[in-house]
């Protein structure tokens, strides 16, 4: 009997990149295979992201590929899941007719079974979750289940680093955002349930987690009897687990960033001093639309507490442009905090107006769309400014690196040779304990393991350096290639360089973020 390939395609955030891999990795231990080619493929699967009206046309537009395949093997089984198909629900079958599957985000330990149920009666299936308006919360929550089975560490891109989910849904209810509805109320899973994953991963060779959750900093166990664990306490659990070496955690709510968690962020080893902490907007009235329940002075205070609790620490930030309203005054405020705060980076987004959002409801989406563009490019320009400052300072020390492989400019050039081998020299990429991403020359038996890094140079985007000469780690000998010293470093744009994605692994199609 020949064997059965799925293949997935996932838009969105890390939560969407987890669940594919937990979906990916239920369907295998069903017998599937995976296979980065549709015409392959006995499943397509689509995991969505309604955040952005540009992901969901991305989603309509891989569907309008693939609907020829389904005519000329109807047998072949078509799914849509995740919070495109929570939202839309029976509006994705009228664009897309040959859609079998619609599997909301609450739902997907389902989706083996779903499958198999299309094979068996060939009508579509649906499995969705409850509004948050269509019974009680705990009807609601009930129908928003957890999708957390044992890992594999084959569905990954590298083995020693993973995602783990903390907590699923939100209830910030900002006005712009989807989430709320599509991933449902917000609840913290059980610590130990959390721990035993971790020391699973930690037995299959996982060296750096990263807790995952829409708003994680916010995290906080009930267990019934009046205890209560916040996040700060569940790091400090994690940080015991033997043969862990890194702890990550987004995506904070500047409100929820409390002072215990920053004791943890500083007094933990193996916690990365980086916080993500959302913004939007440098404006207050921008804010209050928003709904995001600070003001731009209290999210100022809010990083200085940071800085001030957590020395060295990396912020980045995200910001939304164009959103309903914003004035050019409105948009100097954003302008001026960004200056003023010095991120690391920042995640900046043109307003996209979702059905079913507040903002929809209550605002006209009134600033033109030239207008968005080009006050993304101005914002872009100035934390390019302090990027490239931030980076720069970095040059003269020496930071520790988690390498995570080749980067992507070898990646294009390297398929065959000594240097797949892992024997020749190539350039490999990296995050420090900052989160700075740090390419530099060695060999890739250095993938997964920790090394000390100089840095030599700096872009916005990345840190140059190279390995000290004579560096061991763990037996594997790190391999200095130092420039000319006339003559400057000879580095490609630094968009070129990056981890790995999935898409580029031999035998795997779990797309990488796709917004």
């Amino acid at each position: 009997m020949a064997t059965k390939k799925v293949y997935i395609e996932t838009v969105g955030c890390q939560m969407n990149v987890l669940d594919s891999e937990l979906v990916v990795g239920a369907l295998r231990r069903d017998g599937y295979e995976i296979t980065d080619t549709t015409a392959d493929a006995d499943v397509l699967l689509f995991n969505t992201c309604s955040v952005r009206e540009h992901a969901e046309e991305k989603v309509y537009s891989a569907l309008g590929r693939v609907g020829p395949l389904k005519r000329a093997r109807p047998e072949t089984v078509v799914g849509v899941l995740g919070c495109m198909a929570q939202k839309d629900q029976e509006l994705i079958r009228k664009r897309a007719p040959f859609v079998d599957l619609v599997v909301g985000t609450g739902q997907l330990a389902r989706v083996p079974e779903l499958v198999e149920a299309v094979r068996r009666t060939r009508q579509p299936q649906y499995a969705l979750s409850l509004g948050r308006t269509d019974a009680g919360r705990h009807e609601v929550e009930a129908s928003f289940v957890s999708f957390d089975p044992a890992r594999d560490a084959t569905m990954r891109p590298t083995p020693f680093q993973a995602f783990v989910r903390v907590q699923i849904g939100c209830d910030k209810f900002c006005t712009y955002c989807v989430v709320p509805t599509t991933r449902g109320p917000e609840q913290s899973r059980p610590p130990e349930h959390i721990l035993a994953e971790v020391r699973q991963l930690v037995d299959q060779g996982c060296k750096e987690v990263t807790l995952i959750g829409q708003t994680v900093n916010s995290y906080e166990f009930a267990h019934g009897d009046g205890r209560r664990t916040p996040l700060s306490a569940l790091l400090a659990a994690m940080h015991d687990v033997p043969g862990l070496d890194r702890i990550k955690f987004v995506t904070n709510f500047p409100k929820d960033m409390t002072d215990d968690l920053l004791a943890a962020v500083r007094d933990l080893p193996k916690v990365m001093k980086y916080l993500h902490v959302p913004a939007q907007s440098g404006c207050d009235d921008v804010l209050k639309r928003m709904k995001r329940l600070y003001t731009a002075g209290e999210y100022v205070e809010t990083l200085a507490r940071c800085r001030e609790l957590v020395p060295g620490v990396a912020v980045s930030s995200d910001f939304i442009v164009g959103f309903c309203g914003e004035t050019e005054a409105s948009f100097e405020k954003t302008m001026d905090l960004v200056r003023a705060a010095r991120f690391k980076n920042s995640f900046i987004y043109k307003y996209s107006e979702r059905p079913g959002t507040k903002a929809a409801e209550r605002y006209p989406d009134d600033v033109p769309d030239g207008v968005k563009k080009r006050r993304n490019n101005d914002l872009l320009l100035v934390q390019n400014a302090n990027s490239l400052a931030d980076h720069r300072a970095q040059i003269g020390t020496t930071v520790e690196v988690l390498v995570e492989g080749p980067s992507k400019r070898e990646l294009g050039k390297q398929t065959h040779g000594p240097q797949a081998a892992g024997f020749g020299v190539m350039q490999l990429t990296g995050r420090a304990m900052t989160d700075h991403i740090v390419v530099f020359d060695g060999t890739a038996r250095l993938t997964g393991r920790t090394i000390r890094v100089r840095v030599e140079d700096a872009s916005s985007f990345t840190l140059y350096g190279r390995v000290p000469t004579g560096e061991h780690v763990g037996g594997a000998a790190a391999v200095a290639v130092i420039p000319d010293a006339d003559e400057a470093p000879a580095y490609p744009s630094p968009l070129d360089f990056g981890p790995p994605s999935e898409a580029t692994l031999p035998g795997k199609r779990i797309g990488l973020p796709v917004v």
